[in-house]
């Protein structure tokens, strides 16, 4: 999985924070890493109404052989909105690979050992 960072000109960390927030997203993200070719964060500083500035942490994810997936996070800092959009990502791709792998929960009785002989 490639994970390809970028800020605007307002949003100050330059190599020390793309490779913070890589190493983290690489670690939540990893049990889909099979799933996804690429990941592009983009990390942009707005303007809140009245409360001054606030963050946004946008993800994409380019599953491979599917319709990209994005999502978005605004906070306080650039870390907890990075942290809001991963979460939030997670619970895309869990819903959409997750019942794949897993469907309706687990194994059905089919695939379960019989009865231990008395």
């Amino acid at each position: 999985m490639l994970i390809q960072i970028s800020t605007d000109r307002a949003v100050h960390g330059g190599e020390e924070l793309i490779r913070h927030f890589e190493s983290e997203l690489a670690g939540r993200l990893s049990r889909f890493s099979d799933h996804i070719t690429r990941l592009e964060v983009h990390f942009s500083e707005e303007s809140a109404a009245g409360d001054g500035l606030d963050r946004r942490c946008v993800l994409e994810a380019r599953p491979s052989g599917r319709r990209p997936v994005a999502v978005s996070h605004h906070a306080g800092s650039v870390g907890e909105a990075c942290r809001g959009a991963t979460h939030k990502l997670e619970s895309v791709l869990e819903s959409l690979y997750g019942r794949a792998d897993n469907h309706k929960g687990g194994d059905t009785i089919r695939h379960q050992d019989g009865p231990a002989a008395p």
